[in-house]
């Protein structure tokens, strides 16, 4: 198969459980992944941001099981922005299907919580879980011989990174941890030029890097990434014949975080405490069996 024709065939994400015989859609026109499960029977909604959306999965299918009397979770992981649009106007727009599910919990990171809470939208905003570190993503094989962020400035490789303006949150994570690696090595000019795009080898995504980032990949649009060491982790047990982890401190087997590493956190509030199942939810993701769950997908508890 000629690598350009690559689309990804993602899982199938839910809260709940599906017969793949009731799914209907067209990868390349017709797909929706972010948004899962029914939002007009589930009992409750949670929006979050989206790059650890597959511990999100596992920590909300285990919270169903416990409750018998809730039929689904609907839960969305976008960019942050999205959803704080969508809460602001009253509804979404997604292609010709409008979605108005208002959410009941929200994560994400502390400025965009912060902000909500000071405008009376959320309630408490905590402190939730921790990024581990950030890493390189190549395509199996490493066909570029990509050994180190010295690499991301040759003219033959081409350097995938989150949207700067769509996705500001996630592209100053790697842009800032590149730049940090590069002053310890003494060799900052340089790279301040890629970021600058003055190299003519940065490739873009646009909206939802957490998709078209291994998409990129795949189909040969772009060599390498810098990325959430829990995002690569993903990609590799999903696609383990198509992507492989390069380090940025650490080991292949168990990749680390350095001083120049930027982290994010994750925080977590409340938008609608009338919700009877909003406690009961609260309390399990904030339990051990949620920290272990996050912990095997690649991040931390604080």
């Amino acid at each position: 198969m000629d690598d350009h024709s690559i689309t990804l065939d993602w899982p199938f994400e839910s809260a709940r459980s599906l017969d793949p015989q009731q799914r209907w859609f067209q990868s390349e026109s017709n797909l929706c992944l972010d948004f899962h499960g029914d939002p007009c029977r589930a009992g409750l909604a949670v929006f979050s941001d989206g790059n650890h959306h597959m511990a999100l999965e596992e920590t909300l299918q285990t919270f169903l099981s416990y409750q018998p009397d809730l039929e689904d979770i609907f839960y969305a992981t976008t960019p942050p922005g999205v959803l704080v649009e969508l809460m602001q106007h009253g509804r979404l727009h997604l292609g010709n299907l409008t979605l108005s599910r208002q959410p009941d919990v929200f994560i994400g990171p502390d400025n965009i919580l912060s902000k909500m809470a000071e405008e009376g939208r959320v309630h408490s905003p905590k402190l939730f879980m921790r990024s581990r570190c950030n890493v390189m993503l190549v395509r199996k094989g490493n066909p570029r011989k990509i050994s180190g962020i010295h690499d991301l400035l040759r003219s033959d490789v081409r350097v995938f990174i989150s949207n700067p303006k769509t996705e500001k949150a996630s592209y100053q994570v790697y842009s800032e941890t590149v730049l940090n690696l590069a002053v310890e090595q003494g060799d900052s000019h340089q790279f301040e030029k890629l970021f600058a795009n003055e190299l003519n080898n940065m490739v873009y995504g646009q909206r939802i890097h957490h998709r078209e980032l291994p998409q990129a990949l795949a189909a040969n649009r772009a060599d390498v990434a810098v990325l959430y060491y829990h995002l690569a982790l993903r990609y590799t047990r999903i696609f383990p014949d198509l992507f492989e982890i390069l380090p940025l401190g650490g080991t292949s087997d168990a990749p680390a975080a350095t001083a120049a590493h930027h982290l994010t956190d994750y925080h977590v509030a409340v938008v609608n405490p009338d919700n009877p199942f909003v406690e009961a939810l609260m309390v399990h993701l904030f339990s051990d069996q949620t920290t272990e769950i996050y912990s095997r997908h690649g991040l931390d508890r604080p």
